[in-house]
């Protein structure tokens, strides 16, 4: 383990996780996190959230912490995965956290048992998977009808291609070497 971040909100803010030294492993800085949950106050409590690329936990950690009901972190590596629940059974209330040893795309291609209002997606950047993940949480019925996107991509990127006409970026930002979108998608 080469670093810890810490838990900025909700009940278990100042808690710490462990970040596993594992290459391409970047967890969102605490300032995007910020201005995230922030945006997304009025929406997290109560919601189903899916973190999908979870890596250090951050993002879906943090809406567990802040009052979303059910959030699934989907990471597959094996060594990550062992460390977020071994990391989570110390968490109070932690009942909210479903840890899955999946990969991403794959687990993707499946039928939900149930949509979810929030995805977290932050793929590792060399491969760009950003579009193939939407077109994939569309096609198989990922998402509740306004659900929020989240979409992490590096700074360089031009432009964010999306599945269709009712998706729309409501904000984004650019922080560093990280461009960053929060997307709802409008289809009833």
């Amino acid at each position: 383990m080469n670093g810890k971040i810490r838990i900025i909100g909700g009940q278990w803010r100042g808690r710490k996780l462990q970040v596993p030294d594992k290459q391409g492993l970047r967890p969102t800085p605490n300032r995007i996190r910020e201005t995230l949950f922030n945006w997304l106050a009025s929406e997290l409590p109560g919601s189903s959230c899916l973190d999908l690329f979870a890596g250090s936990g951050a993002l879906g950690i943090e809406a567990a912490s802040r009052g979303a009901q059910h959030v699934v972190l989907v990471e597959q590596e094996r060594a990550i995965v062992q460390s977020l629940k071994h990391q989570t059974q110390t968490f109070p209330n932690a009942n909210n956290l479903e840890i899955v040893c999946a990969d991403a795309l794959k687990f993707l291609q499946q039928t939900p048992a149930k949509p979810f209002d929030i995805v977290f997606l932050d793929p590792p950047f060399a491969h760009n998977f950003q579009e193939l993940c939407c077109n994939l949480l569309e096609q198989h019925g990922w998402l509740k009808p306004h659900a929020y996107i989240y979409i992490e991509a590096e700074h360089q990127l031009k432009t964010l291609k999306l599945p269709n006409a009712s998706w729309q970026i409501v904000r984004q930002q650019t922080a560093g070497q990280v461009k960053f979108f929060l997307i709802m998608n409008y289809e009833l």
